[in-house]
């Protein structure tokens, strides 16, 4: 009885833990809201592969400029692209189409309805770009 009640504090007191985003590198973007995105906490794993498309059009892989074609040359995990709510869209479509066949999470704003706090997670909706 003792040990149950132990492991149902520690698991009360994990879950009311605030949310500390990992400290890195980015590109900021002005993301548009989504109202059925979902918590993307893994977009702030450390290693995580995040691609940005800015308002300008510029496409980051991480911090590091690159042009869409070449994102198709990434072969880990998923890929999570934020797009600036004010970027071309033929650019996100670019670099959708460079990422066909991976698993891809676009990131946006969090819903109205979320949680207002300190930080807050990333939210997404996972995409299915098939070949």
């Amino acid at each position: 009885m003792k040990q149950t009640l132990g492991i149902l504090l520690a698991a009360a007191a994990f879950a009311q833990q605030p949310y500390k985003p990992a400290l890195r590198p980015g590109v900021s973007v002005q993301m548009p809201i989504a109202a059925h995105a979902v918590e993307m906490r893994a977009a702030d794993e450390p290693d995580s592969i995040v691609v940005a498309i800015t308002a300008e059009g510029k496409v980051y892989n991480g911090i590091t400029v690159a042009e869409p074609e070449t994102l198709s040359a990434i072969t880990t995990g998923t890929v999570f692209v934020k797009a600036d709510s004010r970027a071309p869209f033929q650019r996100v479509l670019a670099v959708l189409d460079a990422l066909k066949g991976k698993s891809v999470v676009l990131l946006s704003a969090p819903p109205a309805q979320s949680a207002k706090g300190a930080s807050t997670p990333p939210y997404g909706i996972r995409l299915t770009v098939s070949r």
